[in-house]
């Protein structure tokens, strides 16, 4: 726990960043917090890829290293002549700005024109348009990295939740071209990319769940890798789901998102550590494709899988591998309780699976838990159920390990049967997590939702290099938001709420979201696989 205010800005942090007329300077006189902060930040990419695993993931290994990162960004004279006598499409003013890519944190005015950021200035900016973000944090746009695929819908509260990359590292539900197509009617506000779905494959050849034969699994490269080649940024595998997949399948898989320099993004085996199997040995499952293949593995929403009451021991194994030099990553969601549809096999024997009882069920759009008759009904119908699981160690444990991001592993449909992490993720992070319980700084907890998913890409998206960034040319995906109000309001009961304190929304230099209300923009770009 931090007993920081974590969001009280100093006068000694504040005098130690100076601005120069003629360009924008960062001066790194933080302190030993930021210091401390920078260090868990990943380093910068390599240009030259190695087939290691170390040098395939964004975050390396942590390192002991008290090295800054390089403080300097500017714009020369040539590219904007007189900046302060320039007129710039939009200005945000009076904001605290806050990149923790570079450790910047002041009260500053950004000029913008078209999609990009130009110009940061402590001096008074003119715009055409002028965002007054006084009393605000301006940070980089929310990046959920574990999302489901837009519907026309849910994407609007994620807007409201601070996000302006709606990823589907969970799968993309569909063939990578269909999905493009699918969510290019939808004109969504937010941008829009994902993950190879595994499952779907094998749901189009026939196999679901079941084993599979080497001609099968031939089949199921090919597709994966013509995702790939249309411009997924990496490829889904849940074995807890598909029971009877093999251990050298995945393995398969490893090998082609090494191939491409994308990560393997994997729902993990066990998510329970009782009879049944054990969450200690799926995590090492995870860790031993990552030895085998080299390729990044990014292990999804850790908190219900293999940390579930062991979140220290879960830490403990993927950082000795990290030590180790191998390129592994996972994402939490903020929550103490996981929801699924009641018929799937993870509520099979859940008693002793998860040490909980029916008292501990909750079916989603309802009040009230479920009792052994209600569930019995639940199951049979297959309704969504949320299980209070999970405890807060296993959300703040996780929390310690600065490779962990956040994903909401989830987007709001219009029947509203959803865990209310689809709505109000982010906003319950910075309010629960940062604010009240101050487990976090809030340049660190940033950190995991805008610059680390945008690291953990940008090997093989070029779009992503540009995002997750507050600084001049990249992309302006910016979300502004009141510190003090900022939280959730969704819940089990209730899961379309809207949160709380989230002021304005910028996509690619388009404002989705202004004065606490979402306009009617098509903003959202695809955030695709370079080719090459």
């Amino acid at each position: 726990m931090n007993d920081e205010n974590p969001y009280e800005q100093s006068d000694e942090k504040t005098s130690s960043r100076k601005f120069g007329r003629r360009g924008f300077l960062i001066t790194m006189g933080f302190g030993a917090a930021a210091s401390a902060l920078l260090r868990k930040l990943p380093g910068k990419p390599s240009t030259e890829i190695s087939q290691t695993a170390g040098d395939l993931v964004s975050f390396p290994p942590t390192s002991t290293s008290t090295t800054l990162p390089s403080s300097s960004v500017s714009l020369n004279d040539s590219e904007l002549a007189n900046e302060i006598e320039t007129v710039f499409e939009k200005v945000i003013s009076g904001g605290r700005v806050i990149d923790p890519d570079s450790g910047y944190d002041a009260v500053a005015n950004i000029g913008i024109d078209g999609e990009t950021i130009k110009f940061i200035s402590s001096a008074p900016l003119n715009g055409e348009t002028k965002i007054d973000a006084t009393g605000l944090v301006v940070s980089p746009g929310f990046i959920d990295v574990l999302s489901y695929p837009t519907n026309g819908y849910g994407e609007w509260y994620k807007i409201a939740d601070g996000v302006t990359s709606n990823l589907c590292m969970h799968g993309i539900d569909n063939p990578m071209q269909k999905f493009l197509q699918n969510t290019e009617t939808h004109n969504p506000p937010v941008n829009y990319g994902g993950a190879v779905d595994h499952y779907q494959h094998r749901k189009i050849l026939g196999v679901g769940i079941q084993k599979t034969s080497l001609e099968e699994r031939s089949l199921l490269l090919e597709r994966a890798e013509k995702d790939i080649q249309s411009g997924a940024i990496g490829i889904h595998q849940q074995p807890e789901y598909t029971v009877d997949l093999k251990k050298s399948e995945i393995v398969d898989h490893g090998r082609l998102a090494a191939k491409y320099h994308i990560p393997l993004c994997l729902h993990l085996r066990h998510s329970y550590d009782k009879d049944f199997g054990s969450q200690e040995s799926a995590i090492n499952e995870a860790v031993e494709v990552a030895r085998e293949t080299g390729c990044s593995v990014h292990i999804e929403h850790l908190n219900s899988t293999g940390g579930t009451g062991r979140m220290r021991e879960a830490i403990d194994q993927i950082q000795n591998a990290r030590d180790e030099g191998l390129a592994l990553t996972a994402c939490i969601y903020p929550y103490t309780f996981w929801a699924t549809y009641a018929g799937s096999a993870r509520f099979d024997n859940f008693q002793k699976k998860f040490g909980i009882s029916f008292e501990d069920l909750q079916e989603v759009g309802k009040p009230g838990r479920l009792t052994e008759e209600t569930f019995s009904v639940a199951r049979k119908n297959n309704k969504l159920v949320a299980a209070f699981a999970m405890s807060e160690e296993d959300v703040t444990e996780a929390l310690s390990a600065p490779w962990v991001l956040i994903g909401s592993d989830s987007i709001l449909e219009r029947p509203h049967n959803n865990h209310p992490r689809s709505a109000g993720c982010f906003s319950r992070f910075l309010g629960t997590y940062v604010r009240d319980r101050k487990v976090l700084t809030l340049p660190d907890a940033l950190s995991r939702i805008t610059v680390l998913p945008a690291r953990l890409l940008e090997k093989s998206s070029s779009s992503m290099k540009n995002r997750g960034r507050i600084k001049p040319g990249a992309i302006a995906d910016i979300t502004m938001f009141d510190p003090q109000k900022i939280s959730d309001r969704a819940d089990v009961s209730n899961p379309a709420q809207e949160s709380l304190g989230v002021v304005h929304v910028m996509v690619n230099g388009k404002l989705a979201r202004s004065n606490t209300k979402n306009n009617n923009v098509q903003s959202g770009v695809p955030i695709l696989r370079d080719a090459i």
